[in-house]
């Protein structure tokens, strides 16, 4: 009997579905991200940027198309509605930086959000799980009336702005460090909850007594006569029906810098601490109401009787109102809130906020002299202590960090700002437990004074140390990448100029974690590259680029520093290889993480600094600056020494140029690019007219610096570059494989070998001890990068600016490489550099599209390469080879895998072309 054309077709139905299924498991977008955070709150772009990676079991996936759905609801999100936005599918392969195209965003106001895909296997995905964003205030009239409140005002003839460098001619003068109150009472069933909050310099901020979130040194510096941050947090959670209170308690930071003894690298004053306030509670039933700061407001002094963002701070217990911050409090005694003047323009804080990290305790306790008492936490980091004792009321006890010794055994912070300590007087109620708020320091030691380590003779009964620790504080970004080998060195490297990294990645690039904690501009794009690799900074950079936009002068200046807290003189403010980042790190944020938005938002500031380095050229060459900072010459380091310093300015001046060229014909602006291109061909026709002799192929001094700068930036004409590398590896050979670049020179070095396949140049020139360099600093103690390839005791030993090192782990050891014309590393080489002694390697770093991996082991005769590549990326794969070199992917015979598209033989390599996926490359002889 025949079956029926009916059941027929139910039953091929039927056989489908489990071959449907599988296609969806095989294909998800996930990991879902809008304006670089995953469900961020304080978002004020009317088109926020949506990304998300792809994840698939096949190899060589792209995405075809995808299809995006916003809601103000979860219940229509759920049922696959976009009431706000249902992009329909869009047939494209963009899964990062996506325009949110929708219906007008309101103020404050939460969306959600999810995703669908499909690829170029004829996969769908199903939807992604659901994320959100939440609005931040968009205008002014979003505060309702809120004001900036005090407790009480600094007269304005009293304000340093800017601040006097160093102590400047004043009278001691401290403020009070306020309390701020503000109870209301809930009566609906409540939805939701927001606080949008600034407080100037820093706040924390409490619900019925317990603090919220976990950020510190909230809020972001900036410079605040231009613009402030404000930081929006949910506080659903935290309330409850019946009464609640606000707490807010406000420390100085670069707002206020007290004028007392202690440590300070500058005298300023914006005003006395402040504070703005809007909290809005959504209830269940549709309606909202809104607590603003206003006069209502009590404030009282906190026991913080003394903070400084140099010169540390001081908490006395006795002082402390318990339960200040909770319903039933009587503040009574409290006074009024004073209504002040704030910051005439408030930003939401999309950066990365400040947090807690590792927690070291001490590894050595010793007491060099009678009654102090010093702990070895064993690393230098930037950090605050946490102390935890008992003792009598009103004892006091001391404690000063630094990191170095004296020869003996006492603290040394004669090259990081002295005197900065903390003091904390005991309330005498059993075991105490505190640590500072609103600074920090870089440090590796702690010196105790006033009290004794539990266990220890206390003959004066004075208090008790139970526990001491350093807890670690840095910017929250993301830690994407990571690095191993089989040189121990390169390792210990690694992990030192990662902590430097580390102490100094706050709401800017400080250069050092104490005596300055100054945003010097040269570091963002210097070091950017070796930074982007660890931590995800590309919300960090869109802050430095406004922090250097508020800076720049109105005749073009971008200055050495931003924010520009203080006005440098000479090349300490106007230094064009620092000022340059205003043209640069705009560019490298395009190229890293592909933000068009970054370029978009910056090309005036780039257009006004490059008309600026104009009008002090003089034939098309520039003569100022800094030059080649902390070069290795022969005298203390400090200015340029070995190369002059119209070289290294003009060639910065050539590379902004090129820079801005390309980036106005990127935003369509043709006839901006022509000029700027021929811009720069006059500024090269004078350079090489000035620094190159064609009969020696010398550029300049011949220094270290100038070969590679005038070989990286394409000053050198096409004819001449191999000669000028060559030059460059003789002058390293020359000097027994040691460095002599600087702050500005030693990137381009080892840029340079790296492009040109001389990494053994660079892995010789790093691989010693009997030097000054990496391996110097670690045999004399280091335990993060300091300031001078000499490990010098007289300067910084926490900094951050020579560590480009870290950029050739990863893109030569490692062999993690963007291909020339790659945006966001769409396009990759993996080319790991087998040099010295190495016998493996194994990098990762999460790009925009996903995770990378290289991960190679060599023996005699064999090379093995496992490399990862995400969805929407492809890759060339360098495998070393010569024409007898068998190659297999897995266990197949290249030549047979149709996964890995052969391109032939070069220079030593076999080239492989592959798409997304895992791979195992084996090479046998």
């Amino acid at each position: 009997m025949k079956p029926k054309p009916l059941i027929l077709l139910f039953c091929l139905i039927l056989s489908f579905f489990p071959f449907l299924t599988s296609a969806r498991d095989v294909l998800q977008p996930n990991s879902l991200t809008c304006e670089y955070a995953s469900n961020p709150l304080g978002i004020t772009s009317q088109t926020p940027k949506l990304s998300w990676f792809i994840a698939s079991s096949l190899r060589n996936t792209q995405q075809a198309a995808w299809q995006v759905l916003v809601a103000d609801n979860l219940t229509d999100l759920s049922k696959n509605i976009g009431n706000i936005w249902n992009s329909k599918k869009i047939n494209s392969n963009q899964s990062i930086q996506v325009p949110y195209k929708g219906r007008h965003l309101l103020s404050a106001k939460t969306y959600y959000w999810k995703v669908k895909i499909w690829d170029n296997h004829g996969n769908i995905s199903s939807w992604s799980k659901t994320a959100m964003w939440r609005m931040g205030l968009l205008n002014s009239g979003d505060w309702l009336g809120a004001k900036w409140i005090a407790y009480e005002e600094l007269p304005a003839a009293e304000r340093i702005v800017p601040a006097i460098h160093l102590r400047g001619d004043f009278a001691p003068q401290n403020d009070i460090l306020p309390l701020f109150r503000r109870d209301f009472s809930i009566k609906r069933k409540l939805k939701n909850a927001t606080a949008f909050i600034s407080g100037l310099g820093h706040f924390d901020l409490s619900i019925n007594g317990s603090k919220v979130g976990d950020h510190i040194l909230d809020a972001g510096w900036t410079q605040y006569d231009k613009h402030a941050l404000y930081v929006t947090f949910d506080i659903t959670d935290q309330l409850k029906k019946g009464d609640n209170t606000i707490g807010v308690i406000l420390g100085n930071g670069f707002y206020f810098i007290p004028r007392d003894d202690r440590y300070r690298k500058l005298t300023g004053a914006y005003g006395f601490p402040k504070l703005i306030c809007r909290v809005l509670l959504e209830y269940s039933d549709g309606s909202t109401e809104n607590i603003i700061s206003d006069e209502q407001w009590k404030t009282s002094p906190s026991p913080i009787t003394t903070t400084s963002i140099y010169g540390g701070e001081d908490y006395n217990a006795t002082l402390e109102q318990n339960n200040w911050d909770k319903p039933g409090f009587d503040d009574s005694k409290w006074r009024k809130a004073v209504i002040v003047t704030g910051s005439p323009v408030l930003n939401s804080q999309t950066a990365e906020p400040v947090r807690l990290f590792e927690t070291f305790t001490p590894v050595k306790i010793s007491s060099p002299k009678p009654g102090i008492w010093v702990y070895d936490m064993g690393q230098n980091a930037s950090a605050i202590p946490a102390i935890e004792t008992n003792g009598k009321k009103g004892a006091v006890v001391r404690i000063t960090p630094a990191e170095l010794l004296n020869p003996d055994g006492t603290v040394n912070q004669s090259a990081s700002g002295v005197p900065h300590y903390y003091d904390y007087t005991l309330k005498g109620e059993g075991n105490e437990k505190w640590q500072p708020r609103f600074t920090y320091y870089g440090f590796r030691y702690l010196q105790v004074e006033g009290a004794v380590p539990e266990k220890e003779e206390n003959p004066n009964n004075l208090p008790v140390l139970t526990s001491l620790k350093s807890l670690h504080l840095r910017n929250a970004a993301e830690n994407i990448g990571s690095f191993n080998s089989s040189n121990e060195l390169f390792n210990k490297t690694f992990k030192l100029i990662d902590w430097a990294i580390k102490s100094n990645m706050v709401s800017v690039f400080t250069d050092c974690p104490h005596r300055e904690k100054l945003g010097w501009l040269e570091e963002a794009h210097l070091m950017g590259g070796s930074v982007q690799y660890n931590y995800n900074v590309a919300s960090l950079c869109r802050k430095i680029i406004r922090d250097m936009m508020a800076a720049q002068t109105a005749d073009g200046l971008i200055p050495d520093i931003a924010p520009e807290y203080t006005h440098f003189d000479g090349g300490f403010r106007d230094s064009p290889e620092w000022g340059s980042s205003g043209v640069i790190l705009p560019w490298y944020v395009y190229k890293w993480y592909g933000d068009k938005d970054a370029l978009e938002e910056s090309y005036p500031m780039m257009q006004k600094y490059i008309a600026y380095l104009g009008t002090k050229a003089t034939n098309h060459m520039l003569d100022h600056g800094l030059g080649d900072w902390f070069d290795i010459g022969p005298n203390s380091p400090g200015e340029a020494q070995l190369t002059p310093k119209k070289f290294t300015a003009t060639a910065i001046y050539y590379y902004d140029i090129e820079i801005i060229s390309k980036v106005a014909a990127l935003l369509g602006k043709t006839e901006d690019s022509r000029k700027y291109s021929d811009l720069a061909l006059a500024v090269k026709n004078a350079f090489n007219t000035t620094f190159f002799n064609k009969e020696t192929k010398q550029y300049s001094t011949g220094s270290q610096t100038a070969y590679a700068m005038a070989a990286y930036m394409n000053l050198v004409e096409p004819e001449y570059k191999e000669a000028i590398i060559a030059n460059l590896v003789k002058e390293i050979k020359g000097r027994k494989n040691s460095l002599t670049a600087g702050d500005i020179g030693y990137r381009y070095v080892l840029k340079v070998l790296d492009d040109a396949g001389r990494s053994d140049v660079i892995y010789d020139m790093n691989s010693k001890s009997d030097v000054p360099g990496y391996g110097w600093q670690l045999e004399h103690g280091a335990t993060a990068l300091t300031e001078s390839w000499q490990a010098y005791g007289f300067v910084s030993n926490n900094h951050f600016m020579l560590g480009h090192l870290m950029e050739w782990l990863y893109s030569g050891l490692g062999g993690i490489k963007a291909s020339a014309d790659a945006i966001a590393y769409n396009k990759l080489e993996i080319k790991p550099e087998q040099v010295g002694n190495i016998t493996h390697a194994r990098a990762s770093y999460k790009t925009p599209y996903g995770n990378i991996v290289s991960d190679w082991n060599k023996t005699e005769n064999n090379f093995e390469l496992k490399v990862e590549v995400p969805v929407n990326s492809k890759a060339t794969i360098y495998i070393p080879a010569s024409e007898n070199t068998k190659i297999y992917e897995g266990e197949m015979l290249i030549k047979n895998n149709k996964e890995v598209v052969f391109k032939g033989i070069k220079k030593g390599f076999a080239l492989l072309e592959i798409g997304s996926g895992n791979y195992v490359f084996k090479a046998a002889d």
